[in-house]
């Protein structure tokens, strides 16, 4: 879904091909010779879990399911999902296709970030130019502020789900794998989450000394932190050689007791 809504192709109108002959499992039932818009297609997949649409996607982003296939393989390596290998572009079972419940958490916070692919795995009921869905991702009404992200089941790997929910301007995205009350779960692991952790601002405009030298960071960064812990700040300067080096005088290193949460390069006023 996410190298769909990369490639700028969703509104283009495709046409149905004999790859999804292929597919099994859950389905939106479409038929070779049928057109309807790539976003359709990634509605269906996301919502309904098509697997005939993730074969019809694969052969309209890339020319063939093959090349698809190397495509998501070399995206997840990109994203840090290095326990990662795709087989398929549906999730259905072969010996060599696997993942990891971290490497799915890399992969759905890369994805959420984009918007796109955020409204539509948000989506309760859509309603496209060729097909209308219901989402059966049940989360979505569980949990205050779900947002995401996808359902999963196959005998092997068992009821697996990737949630996401988002309050107060924070994000948190949960993974489940073979879970039976999958659900129920994610929606305790996420509400635990909100309740133990928030985000933290530290604001570009904020003014820190390094040698009297008055410095900011060059962009807003928000931080997930335990609530009611003390944030220590320590502004290292850099040597006299290196200070004007891109308007780079220092770095400010974040502290949790003796934990370093953040570390970012402070640059003069």
């Amino acid at each position: 879904a996410t190298l769909a809504v990369e490639s700028g192709k969703l509104d283009e109108t495709v046409t149905i091909g004999d790859e999804i002959l292929k597919a099994y499992g859950s389905a939106i039932y479409i038929k070779p010779g049928e057109e309807m818009t790539l976003r359709d297609l990634v509605y269906g997949l996301m919502l309904r879990s098509g697997n005939d649409a993730a074969l019809s996607i694969a052969k309209n982003v890339s020319g063939n399911v093959d090349d698809f296939v190397k495509l998501m393989n070399e995206k997840a390596q990109k994203i840090g999902a290095t326990d990662t290998n795709f087989t398929n572009p549906s999730g259905l079972p072969n010996d060599n296709h696997y993942t990891t419940a971290s490497d799915l958490c890399k992969i759905a916070c890369y994805a959420m970030k984009n918007e796109t692919f955020k409204k539509i795995v948000s989506t309760k009921n859509y309603s496209g130019k060729f097909k209308s869905y219901v989402n059966k991702n049940k989360i979505l009404n569980l949990c205050e502020g779900a947002n995401g992200v996808k359902t999963g089941y196959t005998q092997k790997a068992g009821r697996c789900l990737v949630s996401s929910a988002e309050r107060g301007g924070m994000d948190v995205v949960c993974v489940v794998l073979n879970s039976p009350e999958m659900y129920e779960r994610s929606a305790k692991i996420i509400d635990d989450c909100f309740s133990k952790y928030e985000l933290k601002t530290i604001n570009k405009d904020k003014v820190f000394l390094c040698k009297n030298t008055p410095c900011s960071l060059l962009n807003n960064v928000n931080l997930v932190v335990e609530k009611g812990i003390t944030l220590n700040y320590n502004v290292l300067c850099q040597t006299e050689f290196e200070k004007n080096k891109d308007g780079i005088v220092g770095k400010l290193n974040i502290y949790s007791k003796n934990c370093l949460l953040f570390s970012e390069n402070l640059y003069s006023i």
